[in-house]
C-alpha cells in the first residue's frame, strides 16, 4: 500500500472539515502495512462509540489470515479532540489474535455527548489512517441530525461511488440496512474473491476484506459512526433461519451460517453483546439520540418462518397465518415494548425488506417481504398505535430501488396513514439501473415514489419535522459519477405520512 495512497485516504477527511496528515511508516516496506482495511467506527452512545480496524498484510491471501503471523499483535489507539491529535482524551492498547483474524473493537466511554472526535491506530510501528467518529447527544437534547443510509452493494455489479458520495456529504450517522457483502462467486464490473461461491470461514473472511479494501467504502466508513445491520446475502440468499434457499453448494448450512456470523463481527465495528455465540449472533439492538430519535435495528433473518409457498412473488394465503413471524416471538416483543417507552420524538426501524403492502399487478405478493408476514406486521403496526407512536418511520433497504410509501392502519380500505417508509437503493446491486423505471402503480395508492438508479437516502431530522433526500447517481459501471437528488419529502413529526417539500 503506497504512501500516495494512504495520504489519500486522509485527503478524503480533509475536504470535511479534518486536517490533511501525512505520514511515513517506520519500515517504509509497504509490504509490512497492516492497515490496508482502513478504520470504522459505529454504536455511538451518549459517552463514546466503537471503533474498528483489522490487521492485513496482505487481506487477499486465500486462507482468510490477512498475511498476518499465529501470533498476538499489540494494537495501540487513540482518541483526539481535535484532528491534529492536539488533545489526546482516550488511549489503549489492545491485542490483535489470529482467531480473530487480527481484528480489533475497541468500547470507548467516558466522553462528553453530543461532540466530533478522531481516532487512530498504531500497531508494529505504523499508523493507520484517521478515522473521524462523534458521540451521540445527550438526554434531554434535540439538535438536528443529519443520518444516510444504504444497502446492497455487490462488488460485482459496479463501482462504490456512492460511498464516496456518502463520505462527501459530511454526516452525523450512517446506517447499513444490509446485503454489506455478496456471497456469489459473479464476475462483472468487478470479479469477487474467492470467484466461487464462498461458504467456508476462509471465504468469508476474505470477501469482507476485499470489500474492505475499496478506497470509496473506507472513505465513507472513515468520516462517520456506522450503525449496521445484515440481511441474507452476507450468509446466503432468502436464507430463513436455518433454512437455506436451495442445496448448492452442499454442506453444513449451520456450520456455514456460523462462519458467515464470526466473519461478518470481524469485520463490523460492533460492541461485545454482538459476538457470535455459536451459530447465533444477537444483533437486533436499540440506540438513542439524545431525546430526537430512537433506533430499534431489527434483524430479519435469523428468526423467521420460511418463507411461504416455496418464496417469490405469489397469492399465498398461507402467508396471513397468525403463526407465521418475520421477526420471532422475542424480538417482536423486545420490539413493542421498545416502542411502547416512547424515548425520544421519533422512532426509527431500521430493517431490510419491504414493509409496507406491495401488490404486483396480479395481485401478487413478495413471500420473503412483510407481504408474506401479514400478521407479524399487523401486531407491530396495532402495538405502535396503541402505545401513541406518531413519528414512526421504517428504514429499508433490499430491494435494490428508491421507493417511499404511507404506511397503512388497513391496505384494502386505505383508512389511516400511521407511519412512513423509506426504502434505499442500492449502492450497486443491478447495475447502472434505468432512470426510466420510475413508476408505481394504482394497485398500491399509498406507494408514492420509486426510482431504479443507485445511490441512498439522505435525512434531516429536527424535532418538529424529518426532510427526506432520494440521492442517486447514473452509472456505477463508470467510475466517480456526480450525484442529485431524484425526489424530497417532508415528514412531519406526530403526523405520519410523505409530504411534497
Amino acid at each position: 500500500m503506497s504512501l500516495r495512497r494512504r495520504t489519500f485516504l486522509l485527503g478524503s477527511l480533509a475536504g470535511t472539515g479534518a486536517g490533511l496528515l501525512t505520514f511515513r511508516s517506520a519500515s517504509g516496506a509497504d509490504a509490512s502495512y497492516p492497515f490496508t482495511l482502513g478504520v470504522a467506527s459505529g454504536e455511538p452512545t451518549a459517552d463514546g462509540f466503537v471503533l474498528w480496524t483489522r490487521l492485513a498484510t496482505n487481506p487477499l491471501a486465500l486462507d482468510g489470515l490477512g498475511g498476518m503471523p499465529d501470533t498476538p499483535v499489540d494494537v495501540e489507539w487513540q482518541v483526539a479532540a481535535d484532528e491534529y491529535f492536539g488533545t489526546v482524551v482516550a488511549s489503549g492498547r489492545v491485542s490483535a489474535v489470529r482467531a480473530s483474524a487480527h481484528s480489533v473493537h475497541v468500547e470507548v466511554a467516558g466522553l462528553p455527548a453530543g461532540r466530533p472526535y478522531w481516532y487512530r491506530f498504531r500497531a508494529n510501528g505504523q499508523l493507520s489512517p484517521v478515522g473521524r467518529t462523534r458521540t451521540a447527544p445527550a438526554v434531554g437534547t434535540s439538535p438536528a441530525l443529519t443520518m444516510l443510509f444504504a444497502s446492497c452493494a455487490h462488488y460485482a455489479s459496479g463501482y462504490y461511488t456512492a460511498y464516496r458520495r456518502m463520505a462527501e456529504e459530511n454526516p452525523d450517522l450512517i446506517l447499513h440496512l444490509g446485503d454489506y457483502i455478496y456471497e456469489s462467486g459473479a464476475t462483472g464490473v468487478r470479479d469477487h474473491l474467492p470467484t466461487k461461491e464462498i461458504t467456508s470461514l476462509a471465504d468469508y473472511r476474505v470477501r469482507h476484506a476485499q470489500y474492505r479494501n475499496d478506497l470509496d467504502l473506507q472513505a465513507a466508513h472513515q468520516v462517520a459512526p456506522w450503525v449496521v445491520i445484515w440481511d441474507d446475502h452476507e450468509v446466503e440468499n432468502n436464507y430463513a433461519g436455518l433454512v437455506r434457499e436451495n442445496d448448492t453448494p452442499t454442506g453444513d448450512f449451520r456450520a456455514r451460517r456460523a462462519a458467515a456470523y464470526q466473519a461478518y463481527y470481524e469485520h463490523m465495528p460492533l460492541r461485545s453483546p454482538q459476538a457470535p455465540s455459536g451459530e447465533n449472533l444477537q444483533l437486533y439492538r436499540r440506540l438513542r439520540w439524545g431525546s430526537l430519535a430512537t433506533f430499534h435495528m431489527l434483524d430479519t433473518r435469523q428468526y423467521r418462518s420460511d418463507q411461504a409457498c416455496g418464496d417469490g412473488s405469489k397469492n399465498c394465503p398461507e402467508a396471513d397465518d397468525p403463526a407465521r413471524s418475520l421477526t420471532g416471538t422475542a424480538q417482536q416483543d423486545w420490539l413493542l415494548a421498545g416502542l411502547g417507552q416512547r424515548l425520544a420524538t421519533w422512532d426509527l426501524i431500521g430493517q431490510q425488506v419491504f414493509f409496507a403492502q406491495r401488490l404486483t399487478s396480479a395481485g401478487n405478493r413478495s413471500m420473503d417481504a412483510w407481504d408474506g408476514y401479514t400478521a407479524n406486521r399487523k401486531r407491530l403496526q396495532d402495538g405502535w398505535q396503541a402505545s401513541g407512536n406518531t413519528s414512526t418511520v421504517v428504514l429499508t433497504g433490499d430491494v435494490h430501488k428508491h421507493w417511499a410509501a404511507n404506511i397503512m392502519n388497513n391496505y384494502t380500505s386505505q383508512d389511516k396513514v400511521i407511519g412512513t417508509e423509506l426504502v434505499t437503493t442500492s449502492i450497486t446491486s443491478g447495475g447502472d439501473g434505468n432512470a426510466a423505471d420510475d413508476g408505481t402503480s394504482s394497485v398500491n395508492p399509498h406507494v408514492k415514489f420509486n426510482k431504479n438508479l443507485r445511490g441512498y437516502v439522505r435525512t434531516v431530522t429536527r424535532p418538529t419535522q424529518m426532510t427526506v433526500d432520494f440521492r442517486v447517481v447514473d452509472k456505477v459501471t463508470v467510475r466517480d459519477y456526480p450525484v442529485k437528488t431524484a425526489k424530497s419529502y417532508v415528514i412531519q413529526a406526530g403526523a405520519p405520512g410523505l409530504q411534497n417539500p
